[in-house]
């Protein structure tokens, strides 16, 4: 993980508006939201995993599910995920009787990040400052 300082920490904003600006730039809220927290993540490669640019957010008016969420930009950082080839060792038939989890857990959730990507996700960053606080 490397963390990249960015003008948006602190900064509030309408979590709707957000969505409306950010995703047709690339952004998707990440998976590993909650009610009072989550992330916009932008997928910069996919080299044996994957690597991300994560733009963390905190609820500070309302739920992330609830119409008129205002949140709170975190530090953003760039995140990497390698997951193994092959068969999962792990693997399991699921809870339900029939249901197979197909999806291998992560060889490393924080895999070393590739140097030619650093400098992409600095610039993404510039763009999104650039972007949210010229609006």
């Amino acid at each position: 993980m490397i963390e990249i300082p960015s003008e948006l920490e602190g900064r509030h904003f309408d979590l709707y508006k957000l969505e409306k600006l950010m995703k047709p730039l690339g952004y998707e809220i990440g998976g590993n939201w909650d009610y009072d927290h989550g992330s916009f993540d932008y997928k910069i490669a996919d080299e044996v995993g994957y690597q991300f640019l994560r733009v963390p957010f905190q609820a500070v008016d309302g739920q992330l599910d609830s119409r008129g969420t205002v949140v709170e930009f975190k530090r953003p950082y760039l995140l990497s995920h390698r997951y193994q080839r092959g068969l999962d060792d792990y693997a399991n038939t699921g809870t339900f009787s029939g249901s197979i989890n197909q999806f291998s857990e992560p060889a490393d959730s924080d895999a070393q990040f590739p140097e030619k990507h650093i400098e992409t996700g600095k610039q993404l960053v510039k763009d999104l400052e650039q972007m949210l606080l010229n609006e």
